[in-house]
């Protein structure tokens, strides 16, 4: 009778749903950070549910039998190490899960935006009548960095209200079917002045890391505002904070950091033209439901010895 595989959940307090199905086909080890790698040794499969997790870099030595990493995550810049990216390991991730989450977070941020909300909310709890005029974002120029099956979402959606939408990618292209025009990322601070919304929705890469630096900031419209919901790695924080400090750009909606938690002390809370979220923009309703569900099927198709879904091109990083 040929082995059971060996399945490994690396997790921090939830655990993932249905598990159940994968236990009777699997021996199923549960293992934190701290524990990792001595459940590592035998195993086959890992499941990082721990999604940002980095203990498998200090636990590799102990992989001995590792063929399939799955990350319920769509980014896996945080699971990629030099000898991981070497191996024969093949590593899927949770791409899809977030898609439509994330576009309707970015819709909503940049309502938020046009429609003043945020000053809506602390007129009214100064109960203070104050009319205002407010914007329309019908025909607003939005460019998002990022062109992979979230940003295609996003595109979507924002030209489904009236939006008008570009993209910027590793390759150029004057007609794609979701962005029109796809400009070369190595263009964005001569394009970016073009647009009122700039949304980051890039893999953390070599590349992307600090690609929002003080000159594309500079070279974005002082009326403009900039969305992150990527990594917050893509943004140079500092140049951000000064940018705004100085009224160079209009706002920006943030929901990830390069330091998370946010520090308390930080400066990006002091300021009325940002929006502050805590990395909550795919987290809609039933969603770690979902990621314990592709990860089911995935290891149902694995143990079948079928093709797997959402491999990642880990030399690319996505």
């Amino acid at each position: 009778m040929a082995r059971k595989p060996v399945v490994v959940v690396l997790h921090a307090d939830v655990l993932p749903s249905g598990m159940d199905a994968v236990a009777t086909a699997a021996d199923v080890r549960y293992a934190t950070a701290d524990t990792l790698a001595e459940n590592l040794s035998g195993a086959d499969v890992l499941l990082v549910w721990d999604f940002f997790s980095t203990a498998l870099r200090g636990a590799w030595d102990k992989a001995d039998s590792l063929r399939w990493i799955h990350v319920a995550a769509a980014g896996v810049d945080s699971l990629l190490f030099d000898e991981l990216v070497d191996s024969d390991v093949l590593v899927t991730n949770s791409r899809g899960v977030f898609d439509r989450p994330i576009a309707e977070f970015v819709l909503a941020t940049i309502l938020g935006f046009a429609k003043d909300v945020a000053t809506s909310v602390r007129l009214q709890d100064s109960k203070r009548w104050q009319h205002r005029e407010t914007e329309s974002i019908a025909v607003s120029r939005v460019l998002v960095v990022g062109t992979g099956a979230i940003g295609r979402e996003t595109a979507r959606l924002l030209t489904a209200v009236g939006m008008r939408v570009a993209g910027s990618g590793r390759v150029s292209s004057d007609n794609d079917p979701d962005f029109g025009v796809v400009h070369a990322s190595r263009e964005l601070k001569t394009v970016v002045g073009e647009f009122d919304y700039v949304v980051l929705l890039a893999p953390l890469t070599d590349a992307t890391r600090g690609v929002v630096d003080a000159g594309v900031l500079a070279a974005m419209k002082p009326t403009a505002r900039l969305v992150n919901v990527g990594r917050g790695e893509l943004v140079v924080t500092d140049d951000l904070v000064a940018a705004l400090q100085a009224r160079e750009l209009a706002g920006a909606a943030l929901d990830v950091f390069d330091t998370e938690p946010l520090p308390a002390d930080h400066p990006l809370w002091q300021l009325d033209s940002v929006l502050i979220t805590p990395h909550m923009s795919g987290d809609a309703v039933g969603w770690r439901d979902r990621l314990a569900e592709l990860f089911v099927s995935n290891f149902e198709r694995y143990a079948a010895d079928h093709t797997l879904v959402n491999v990642v091109d880990k030399s690319r990083g996505y």
